[in-house]
Order: structure tokens, then C-alpha cells, then sequence
């Protein structure tokens, strides 16, 4: 990338973190080549660093960044980076980043130390002897993700080796991604095609990562100069447009100065800001709108105290101004999977052009540009609890994200195969939008866009989803590979004998997530061996499962057929169950499909000379819950309102799986329900029909009658 393009950069963004540029590179080395100050001052060179540490944490211990400098600095010297700089610029360069970003200061010293194991003759125990285990934890997993081999984006292993580096600490990550950024902005010496190799994997893994831990500035920074480098055309169409922009009026400024005359009247304290977009965001915006406008290169940005006054605000601005209602999203109230929070809006201005408007506090404003690093260190104990920062388990705890990291790492634990894993990985790290789903329990469930019930089921139960037979989406109820909308609500209904519960293949086809889709995968390669009966098959998906032979033995179903070498059925018109009389007919592809005595189909086929073949249950009472049963049940009832779910529910919660379900019109108020169930235990029959008698409304519940059956 060229100079005048990482500068160009800079343009887009017009906010957030300041630049490195050469000249405070170049001055950086000239004062470290003069050495370390005397021990009682700060060293030059870190004195911006401290400057800027103390405006975040003005009670900061600064003696520790002190000797953190000294170390680094007598390590490295002698040693120079590709610019011709000496390279204890890039430490010093990495941890002003970190420090605008609102680090904290433990963060700060392991920043200063993290290439020295590395690439100098200090040990981790030399920099656990001085500066403590928590310096050392972070520079340790540091040093480990410098060993990664970033060579391909698509190196499965890659991805992995860096979250087993990483361990559970996101200060690690966020050190890493510093790291990061300032290589890319000095990437100028580089090759083109290691320029190109660099800002692919940054693309791949970094930049999502960085949307992982809610660290806006820096992914918005390393997306614009990622963009510079891979895209070039559309880099320079951009910042054109920019440049044309940039010497004229912004009309978001008139729009600003409104809006803070109506919250003056109103006595609301806020700042209100003209946020310009960076490179890749007007990108974005001018290939879904088309032409542009000045109104479209920005948005308006109002920061208040309290979270009150963020509604405050947005009651304003739809009082006053003309709101765009499909604009409108509560991020408050339901934060994104990053720790974002924000009301997010639109208005009309005065001469009819749309300004999108973000409102937030002051609080929300620095998390949602510096993530995760602007809470601190999320591992020290809260003040007077010196307890601690792990979980009984031994585990380290993390409160940013509950659990984020931890998954990951159970991900890459439980997915032997590497092509698998970075497969499922890349899929969810490439999701840019979630959704909120409401549990019928009170709770929530973020998912991406477009995941399914399925992915929900294991998202709130994980292993514990194999026993999820169906859902009700909205009240209604719903197959298991829906998928959920923003703002829906969502019941799952669970197998009551969760033991003899298995996820379905078919699941595969609508899990989106990564927890839902490693889960299922690798439940079934440990149960390469079972059937996949027609519970397994259709349960809660809304498709029936094929009326075909089951398996190829004699004994198929708990029937033995007395033709050797037949494979054996049940058949769909009459389901048998044990205890029924059966009997059974060869059919063509050396199968016997098994009726009960007395179905219509065995008198029309021994009318025309069938020969009955000879079958008999063969499993005694206790090995049937073994097998699967399918049988056919009616239940008549008076038409009302959510019957169908209220049936669905009841069967549920026997554990009965529903293979297929039929509702004829309503008649004279009554209404006939037929359900094709998957019986676990035939013995449970009786039962299953007694709780459907219980459901209000429902004055009959019986097999189907063999008549119908006829003439089905």
C-alpha cells in the first residue's frame, strides 16, 4: 500500500484514534536511541503514552510503564524494524493505541513487553519476576499468537492455534489487534503480494475478531486499510467522492445545530456531533443507495448523561423533527452480542433529506468505540472480594462477553477436524448482524440473522437440544427449521425422557451456528451405528418421514417376518403397535410390510390371492422402548383458538415425537385433529391418550378408524 493511500485512510475515518505517523515514528527513535531517563522521571518517549493513560485513569501507577520501557527498550535496541525505525517504535506505537482506547494499565505494560520473550533474551519468568503473573499470562499468549502462522487466510489451523494461544484472556486479543493495526499502517514497506496476503487475513480473522470484542475503532480503522490494499478502484472511487464532499458546507451541521436547539428547549443536556462515516462504511452506503448525498457521508451523534436521557432525547427528535419509523432500533434495551448499546434513529430535516441519528451516554459512547478494552481489566476481583477472577472450575471468567471465548474454545476442543471447524468458524465470524429472540421464560437469545429454531434450541439448552421436539414461534406452533426474526418469541418444546432423545441429520440443513452444528456432528459420529427412524427424521421439522422399509434385517421394528431374508415395515395406512394382531404381505424389493388383522388393506389383498407371510412382535415388553412406533391418532374436538398448539404441547410432553399432523376445516364447531406420533414405548399409548383427552376442548381421542384408513 502506498503512503498517500495509509494516509488516505485517515480521511475516512476523521475520528477515534490519532495517527503514528512518520515524524512522531521518527521521533520516537531518536529519543529511544538516547537511552532511558533517570529513574526518578519518565523516559520521553512514553510521556505522551502517560499522558494519555492518565486522562482515562487519572490515578494510574506510572512507575510500572516506567520500567516496562526500560525492559523493552535495553532488550530491543540494536534492533530496527523494515522503515529503518528502531523497533522499540512499534511497542511504543501499539501502546498508544491501546492507551487512547482507555487500557488500563496492567494492559498497558504487557503491550510494552509483548515482542521481548519473542525476539530478545528475556525470559517470561524475568518478566514474571518483575512486573507479576498477570503481565506475564498476557505477554506469554502474546508471544504464542507471534508463533501463528498467518501465511493463509484459510489455514484451518490458524484460526485455532490462535484461540488455544489466547487462552481466556480478551486482553490478549485486544493487544494482538493493536499489534495489528499499526503493522498495517506502516505495511508500506512490503511487497504488493505480502501486502495482499497481510490484509486478507486481517480481513478473515482479525477484523472480525475485533467486531467480536466491540472494538469499533480499531476494526473500522483496519477495514478502511485493508479496502486500500485489496481494493484499489474502489478505494480511490471513494475517496473522491470524499474529497468532493470535503470542501463543501456539511449539511449535517445545519441538522446538528437544530437538533441542539430542540433539546436546549426541552433541558436536556447532550452534545450533538457530526460522525462522519469511514472509507468502508460510505462504501457500503453507495453501493445500497446508489448517488450520494452530504446527508449520507455522515450521521448525527448525540451523547448524553444517562440512559433515561437517551429516550428523552429520542422522544424529541420524533416530536420535532419527522421520524423514519423503519429506521428505529433499541440497542439499549436489548445490547448487541458486542456490549454495543445505542438508539439508533432517523429524521427528516427540514428541506426533506433523511439524517440518521445515534444516541447514547457517555459510557456507552467509549465502549462502543473501544469494546471490551474500555472496560478495564474484566478478571480483577470487584473491590473488597478477593475471591477472584476464575470460576470454581479453574476456568478464567469472563464478564465482558459470558461465555463467548469459553465457547470458542469448547468449539475447537470438540471439532477434531480442522477444515470442519474453520468452516463452521468463518460462517459465524462473517455474520455482521444478530438477532434478538425472546424466551417464552423471560430470558433472551442473541443469533445471527438467519438462524433457525434449531440453532436457538442449542444456543439456550447446548447438548441438552438433542431432546427438542418441536417450537412454538410466536404462539404458534412452528417446525424446528424456521428461522427466527428479530423481536420474535420463542418456546421449546422438550422430550420429557431426554435419554432416549437424538438429533435428526436433517438438522444440519438449518443450523447456522456453530454451537448448533458441531453439536449435532459430533453426536452423530459417536452414533455412527443407531437407525435414523422417522423421529430422527422428520421430528419437528414438518415433514413426514418415508413410508420405506427401515433397515435391511429380518427383525426390523420389533416384528419378526417368517421369510428369510425379508426386510420388514410397519405399515403407514393402519401403524401398528404392539400389542396389536398383526399380519404381513411380501411386497416388491424382497420387504413385508406388517398391517394390523384387521386393516382393509388385508382383506382387499387376500381377496386378491396375496398369500399373508407370518409376523409376530418379537421384543418382550421390556426391549420395546428400544424401538420406534409410529401410530396414527384422531382427536375430536370443539373448534377454538391455539388447539392445535395446546394438542402439540400435551403430546410433547410425553416425549412423543409428531412425524406429521392434519386439521380438517371446522364443522358445526367441532374440528378433527389426525397426528402421525413416533412412540418411544408402545406401552405409552394409553397414556399419550389420556393427556390429549385432558386438553380443554377435546371430547374424543382414538385411533384412526380403519374405514378411513381404507381410503387413505
Amino acid at each position: 500500500m502506498s503512503a498517500e493511500a495509509t494516509d488516505d485512510a485517515a480521511l475516512g475515518r476523521r475520528r477515534g484514534l490519532p495517527r503514528i505517523d512518520l515524524l512522531n515514528l521518527r521521533r520516537f527513535g531518536r529519543t529511544a536511541l538516547l537511552g532511558p531517563a533517570s529513574r526518578d522521571r519518565l523516559p520521553d518517549a512514553i510521556e505522551h503514552i502517560a499522558k494519555v493513560h492518565r486522562g482515562h485513569h487519572p490515578g494510574a501507577d506510572l512507575d510500572v510503564l516506567r520500567q516496562a520501557y526500560v525492559l523493552a527498550e535495553s532488550s530491543h535496541r540494536g534492533q530496527m524494524r523494515k522503515s529503518g525505525e528502531p523497533y522499540i517504535t512499534h511497542p511504543l506505537a501499539v501502546t498508544l493505541i491501546l492507551a487512547e482506547l482507555g487500557a488500563e494499565t496492567t494492559t498497558l505494560t504487557a503491550s510494552l513487553l509483548h515482542d521481548t520473550v519473542e525476539d530478545t533474551d528475556v525470559t517470561l519468568d524475568q518478566v514474571g519476576e518483575q512486573f507479576g503473573e498477570e503481565v506475564r499470562y498476557l505477554v506469554d499468549g502474546v508471544t504464542k499468537l507471534e508463533k501463528v502462522d498467518y501465511g493463509a487466510a484459510a489455514e484451518p489451523e490458524t484460526f485455532r492455534k490462535m484461540l488455544v494461544a489466547t487462552g481466556n484472556d480478551v486482553r490478549v486479543m485486544s493487544i494482538k489487534l493493536a499489534d495489528r493495526l499499526h503493522n498495517m499502517r506502516t505495511l508500506g514497506v512490503m511487497r504488493p503480494e505480502k501486502q495482499a496476503r497481510i490484509a486478507k487475513v486481517t480481513r478473515d480473522v482479525l477484523i472480525p475478531l475485533a467486531e467480536r470484542l466491540g472494538v469499533q475503532a480499531l476494526k473500522t480503522e483496519l477495514e478502511d486499510l485493508v479496502f486500500a490494499i485489496l481494493h484499489p478502484e474502489e478505494y480511490a472511487r471513494t475517496r473522491e467522492l470524499l474529497m468532493e464532499h470535503a470542501g463543501r458546507p456539511d449539511p449535517l451541521a445545519r441538522v446538528a445545530e437544530d437538533v441542539r436547539a430542540v433539546l436546549h428547549e426541552a433541558d436536556i443536556a447532550a452534545e450533538v456531533a457530526v460522525r462522519p462515516r469511514h472509507f468502508v462504511s460510505v462504501h457500503r452506503v453507495r453501493r445500497k443507495r446508489g448517488e450520494l448525498t452530504g446527508f449520507d457521508l455522515g450521521r448525527l451523534l448525540v451523547q448524553v448523561a444517562e440512559d433515561a436521557d437517551c429516550y428523552a432525547v429520542l422522544g424529541e427528535l420524533h416530536t420535532c423533527f419527522t421520524p423514519v419509523i423503519t429506521e428505529f432500533k433499541d440497542f439499549i434495551a436489548v445490547p448487541k452480542f458486542n456490549l454495543y448499546q445505542s438508539l439508533h434513529t432517523a429524521v427528516a430535516s427540514r428541506d426533506g433529506h433523511v439524517a440518521e441519528v445515534l444516541i447514547r451516554t457517555q459510557q456507552m459512547h467509549r465502549v462502543a468505540e473501544a469494546g471490551v478494552v474500555a472496560l478495564g481489566n474484566p478478571y480483577a476481583p470487584p473491590a473488597g472480594d478477593h475471591g477472584a477472577a476464575a470460576r470454581p472450575d479453574g476456568e478464567r471468567a469472563d464478564p465482558t462477553r459470558p461465555g463467548w471465548l469459553s465457547r470458542l474454545l469448547d468449539w475447537q476442543r470438540a471439532t477434531p477436524d480442522p477444515d470442519a471447524f474453520w468452516s463452521s468458524l468463518r460462517d459465524d465470524l462473517a455474520q455482521d448482524r444478530e438477532i434478538t429472540v425472546f424466551r417464552a421464560d423471560g430470558g433472551t437469545l442473541g443469533l445471527p440473522a438467519g438462524a433457525s429454531c434449531v440453532d436457538a434450541a442449542y444456543a439456550q439448552h447446548g447438548e441438552a437440544a438433542h431432546a427438542c421436539i418441536g417450537a412454538r414461534v410466536n404462539g404458534r406452533l412452528a417446525a424446528l427449521g424456521t428461522v427466527l426474526h428479530d423481536g420474535d418469541t420463542l418456546q421449546l418444546l422438550m422430550a420429557r425422557d431426554a435419554a432416549a432423545s437424538r438429533p435428526s441429520p436433517d438438522w444440519l440443513d438449518h443450523a447456522r451456528t456453530p454451537a448448533a452444528r458441531i453439536a449435532i456432528s459430533r453426536w452423530l459420529a459417536a452414533h455412527p451405528a443407531l437407525p435414523e427412524g422417522p423421529a430422527a427424521d422428520a421430528r419437528g421439522l414438518g415433514r413426514p418421514a418415508s413410508p420405506g422399509p427401515t433397515g435391511d434385517g429380518r427383525r426390523e421394528a420389533g416384528v419378526t417376518a417368517d421369510l428369510p431374508g425379508a426386510s420388514v415395515r410397519l405399515a403407514g395406512c393402519c401403524t401398528p403397535v404392539p400389542p396389536d394382531a398383526v399380519t404381513g404381505f411380501a411386497v416388491r424389493g424382497g420387504a413385508v410390510t406388517v398391517h394390523r388383522a384387521e386393516c382393509p388393506a388385508v382383506a382387499r389383498m387376500t381377496a386378491a390371492g396375496r398369500s399373508p407371510v407370518g409376523v409376530h412382535w418379537h421384543a418382550p415388553e421390556s426391549d420395546r422402548a428400544a424401538a420406534d412406533y409410529r401410530v396414527t391418532l384422531c382427536a375430536e374436538a370443539f373448534s377454538r383458538p391455539h388447539l392445535l398448539a395446546d394438542l402439540t404441547e400435551a403430546i410433547a410432553a410425553e416425549g412423543v415425537a409428531v412425524v406429521a399432523a392434519a386439521v380438517e376445516p371446522p364443522h358445526e364447531q367441532r374440528v378433527r385433529h389426525t397426528y402421525t406420533l413416533q412412540l418411544p414405548d408402545p406401552a405409552s399409548l394409553p397414556t399419550l391418550m389420556r393427556a390429549m383427552r385432558r386438553v380443554p376442548g377435546v371430547y374424543d381421542v382414538a385411533r384412526r378408524q380403519l374405514a378411513e384408513a381404507a381410503r387413505t
